[in-house]
């Protein structure tokens, strides 16, 4: 579709492959940039992000601008887009002086930067991930999310497509494994739509997928997520080994351990579900507060 300012946007607004050849703004493989600049798919990503007309929308490696262009157009009220790359801070400058008070440009690092104390609640990341850290992005919001369930509202990320089967596997799938746990421990998660690698300049060789995470107002089930991390860790670290085996690190008595707890020793890691892994995490932490602090000490 033309290249031009849509309803929404200032009237002077300059076509965005204007200001990406302006400002020489070439996607860095590096970096892993892939930019969407099709209005319609940046556009209909924004309005899969909820109530963004309120508290703070969050943008993760806005590249040019395309997501943050369509995010102000659809209503956002405070967009903060944070930026590694130096090359784009001067394009998304010009995009804030149209639209003053609304969009707030932020130079640093997303996996150091404390995005969940930045901005008002209530506080939302929508973005289209970089590739190469998309998963240790995700991996630090989680972590704040399970110290406090209020940090962040909604997150609405895009992923490569094999990422995101990971978020929303089922247990005895192939995509089933640490990242779903954590993930779906804290939030509730769901495919919104696929974007194929046409629809990027330049193409990724994979497919990206939308995702929608909300976050839970409680975790699933009571678990201390050092604990879980640790249980997952050992679980999945050797999938193919049984439960009794690869959790034997963990448990002095493992396979005693599994039994009473209802869980089949002889099982795998695939096979069990969020709330039994929170199992297997109190009883880990129980287990090494008693050895911390044994009865009569």
């Amino acid at each position: 579709m033309p290249d031009r300012p849509l309803p929404g946007e200032p009237a002077n607004l300059p076509p965005l492959r204007e200001v990406i050849a302006r400002h020489g703004l070439g996607a860095r493989k590096a970096l892993g940039q892939h930019f969407l600049l099709d209005l319609n798919l940046t556009r209909r990503i924004a309005r899969a992000a909820p109530e963004i007309d309120t508290g703070t929308v969050v943008e993760v490696g806005p590249g040019p601008g395309g997501l943050t262009r369509a995010l102000l157009s659809e209503g956002a009220h405070h967009v903060i887009a944070v930026e590694k790359d130096r090359r784009c801070l001067e394009a998304l400058r010009e995009l804030a002086d149209l639209y003053p008070e609304r969009l707030e440009v932020v130079e640093g690092d997303a996996l150091t930067l404390p995005l969940a104390e930045i901005g008002t609640a209530p506080r939302q990341i929508v973005s289209n991930l970089p590739y190469n850290i998309s998963t240790a992005l995700l991996i630090g919001w989680l972590t704040a999310l399970a110290s406090n369930p209020a940090a962040f509202s909604a997150f609405t990320l895009m992923f490569q497509k094999e990422v995101a089967q990971r978020l929303t596997a089922e247990p005895r799938s192939r995509h089933y494994g640490r990242l779903t746990i954590i993930t779906q421990w804290l939030c509730e998660v769901r495919t919104l739509f696929d974007i194929p690698p046409r629809a990027f300049t330049p193409p990724p060789k994979v497919t990206s997928t939308v995702v929608a995470l909300r976050p839970r107002k409680a975790p699933l089930a009571a678990a201390e997520l050092k604990s879980l991390e640790r249980v997952t860790a050992a679980a999945f670290g050797q999938r193919r080994k049984m439960l009794r085996q690869s959790l034997k690190p963990l448990f002095a008595r493992c396979e005693e351990t599994l039994s009473d707890a209802g869980i089949d020793p002889t099982a795998r890691a695939e096979a069990l579900s969020v709330e039994q892994f929170c199992c297997l995490a109190r009883l880990l932490s129980r287990s090494e507060g008693e050895a911390k602090n044994p009865p009569g000490a």
